[in-house]
């Protein structure tokens, strides 16, 4: 079946069985795939054709998805201002489709803001690479905190008197 309806090819880098990789080669029995850290792996064509393939190889964009946490604190308008002069200033970042800028969720220790661009495939990785970094210093300059997941712990005296006394 993958060698009727070839829904990747040598070179491509895929997603199959659960395993991210490039394809070094399919043959009649087997495809086999080097993981992104050089592991050769070596699938059965039935496992690979028995479940979901996604193949980045084939769209001449992608799209990078960054979840951004900010204070409770924090003026989200002014974290949001600062992450798109980011964004507009890295020449990898596509106009087209525009890129976006909200928040995700009210978070149990943070604000999420997603910030959502599109850049050609071969830049994906240094493209979300480079924001995270760059939005991180930017927000480090102009005071936005980036916090850590924290939890209140109250503790209870065995000994201490009932609550109202």
């Amino acid at each position: 079946m993958l060698v009727i309806f070839r829904p990747f090819r040598v070179g491509d880098f895929i997603e199959a069985g659960g395993i991210l990789g490039t394809v070094d080669a399919i043959t009649l029995f087997t495809t086999e795939l080097n993981t992104p850290d050089n592991v050769r792996v070596i699938m059965p064509n039935g496992q690979v054709w028995g479940g979901v393939v996604k193949n980045f190889a084939v769209n001449p964009t992608r799209r990078a998805d960054l979840i951004i946490g900010i204070s409770y604190e924090d003026n989200i308008d002014s974290a949001i201002a600062i992450a798109r002069r980011v964004i507009e200033a890295e020449s990898r970042v596509l106009k087209d489709p525009a890129p976006m800028i909200a928040v995700q969720a009210l978070a149990d220790s943070s604000v999420n803001l997603l910030v959502r661009v599109w850049t050609v495939r071969a830049d994906f990785f240094d493209t979300q690479l480079a924001l995270n970094k760059a939005i991180k210093e930017a927000y480090d300059a102009a005071g936005i905190t980036i916090p850590f997941p924290q939890q209140v712990v109250h503790h209870v005296h065995e000994n201490a008197p009932p609550a109202g006394h």
